[in-house]
């Protein structure tokens, strides 16, 4: 059974063929990016509305299938920028009318943390979830996905963008941070754990005033970097230490950044845990993980009604549940 997953939830749009082995058969996307500034969730529709007929092209081209070979549409339906949600909702039911087949709604934030199962040999572990809206430490239990604690306002990526446009980076902004902060020193900045909580908006308003007196790039890339990632590899150890479990998964964008992962990688071996991070094509936003979330899905639930399935923009990882689980 082969799935066409759609998504659509933020600056990139994808799709992706995958069939219910959790075989991928391609995982072609397009990402809204700027020189300087950040996201218009308008630009950023009217972008997915101009590539979304290329991207479909592509990614039976890559797959080596045609749409008559498809049985299932899964599409990002939570949450995310409701402007570029409704595009990938309607080419989702347009493709299932015309192709007569199921259609299933998958939510954006379940489908990374399924991924990175897919990707790894992790079997129980803490997540550690950090995109550009989304900062959280999850854990599976009782049919849900459990946050232990998250990001109170901005998520770490989000941060990392709005630092980055005041220094005129353009969107986005992580990968140049990263390789501004090689070149810099320390320079201290607030550091503010809450419980299980974190909370970067403050730290960001700070480097920011730190840039406009003077401070450097560099210094300030890689000060921003190691409180941000030292706040959440504090709550993931604190979370390794509340369930007892063996096992770190890191998955979203900021996932790709070599120096978070380096610092859980360490904070797991002074643990006797296992650090593992979902393969580079997956740990940001792909097609790939909303198709094998919609697999998942659909074997476990059926399909979503074509009338009644609709966008969430804000639905929560914690309010899932999780049907295909059996442990």
């Amino acid at each position: 059974m082969k799935c066409l997953g759609i998504e659509c939830t933020a600056h990139t749009f994808g799709m992706s063929v995958v069939d219910d082995q959790g075989k991928i058969f391609s995982n072609v996307r397009d990402t809204f990016m700027t020189e300087k500034g950040g996201m218009n969730p308008s630009e950023v529709a009217e972008h997915h509305r101009n590539v979304k007929d290329t991207i479909l092209e592509k990614s039976l081209k890559e797959a080596q299938t045609s749409l008559s070979e498809i049985h299932l549409i899964a599409v990002s339906s939570a949450p995310g920028l409701a402007p570029c949600l409704l595009v990938g909702m309607h080419c989702a039911k347009d493709l299932a009318r015309s192709l007569g087949i199921p259609l299933v709604g998958v939510n954006h934030c379940v489908a990374h943390l399924e991924i990175g199962l897919l990707m790894s040999q992790a079997k129980d572990p803490i997540f550690v979830f950090s995109s550009g809206a989304n900062t959280q430490v999850i854990a599976y239990e009782g049919g849900k996905y459990r946050i232990f604690g998250e990001a109170l306002s901005v998520g770490l990526g989000n941060a990392l963008d709005k630092f980055g446009r005041a220094l005129g980076l353009g969107f986005p902004a992580g990968p140049q941070i990263e390789k501004l902060a090689k070149k810099g020193n320390y320079l201290e900045l607030p550091y503010v754990v809450k419980g299980m909580d974190v909370e970067f908006s403050g730290i960001v308003t700070h480097v920011i005033d730190k840039f406009k007196k003077g401070a450097s790039q560099e210094d300030l890339s890689y000060s921003l970097q190691e409180t941000g990632f030292a706040m959440l590899t504090e709550v993931t150890e604190r979370a390794l230490a509340h369930t007892n479990k063996k096992e770190v998964l890191l998955i979203g964008g900021v996932g790709a950044n070599k120096r978070l992962c380096s610092m859980m990688d360490m904070m797991c071996k002074e643990r006797g845990a296992v650090f593992y991070s979902c393969p580079l094509q997956y740990v940001g936003d792909n097609a790939a993980m909303i198709a094998w979330n919609g697999l998942l899905k659909f074997k476990a639930e059926g399909i979503d009604e074509i009338k009644i399935l609709d966008i969430d923009d804000s639905q929560r990882t914690d309010t899932v549940h999780l049907t295909w689980k059996s442990i």
